[in-house]
């Protein structure tokens, strides 16, 4: 009864980290910040995919709700560049089992291992770049994944909450 508490405590901690991490440049003066665009040549393919017209829209919304207005590249403050990371992560799925034997401090047995597969994940990365300087001065990713069985929905969705928590955090407080 007494692990009780701690467990609810766990769940509540656990409930409450963050989505996304971020960094930024202390140097940086973000109150002089008035305009933002896409960097040029954001979609090396020449086309945009789906995610990242999702990512886009949300970006676009998330610096409208900041009060920053949209021009050219060669014109805004703020040079927006973001990316899907794809990274390998194995999965296990089904079973294992496993018997053994012993008697008082010795024992002895043996297992199967879980069956497990690949599977290609991708991490949102925002970075906004100050266009005078050229250097990146404030940095987002993401600690939630996109994969290839999520539906269309759940996919928009993801994007809109974690884009929505990169921004909750930009400009940065803590200077």
């Amino acid at each position: 009864m007494r692990t009780l508490p701690i467990i609810v405590a766990v769940l509540l901690l656990a409930g409450c980290a963050g989505k996304v991490v971020t960094d930024y440049d202390a140097a940086a003066t973000f109150d002089s910040y008035q305009s933002w665009a896409f960097a040029p040549g954001l979609q090396p393919q020449g086309f945009t995919s789906l995610d990242s017209a999702r990512v886009a829209s949300a970006v676009t919304r998330e610096m409208a709700a900041k009060q920053l207005q949209s021009l050219p590249p060669e014109q805004a403050d703020l040079l927006v560049f973001y990316q899907v990371v794809e990274e390998d992560r194995l999965e296990s799925y089904g079973f294992s089992y496993g018997v053994g034997f012993g008697h008082r401090p010795f024992g002895w047995g043996i297992a199967s291992a879980p069956p497990v597969r690949e599977v290609k994940e991708g991490k949102l990365v925002v970075e906004l770049v100050d266009n005078d300087s050229e250097r990146v001065v404030w940095r987002a990713a993401s600690k939630r994944y996109l994969n290839e069985n999520q539906s269309p929905e759940y996919r928009s969705e993801l994007i809109d909450e974690v884009v929505a928590e990169m921004f909750a955090r930009f400009p940065p407080e803590n200077r």
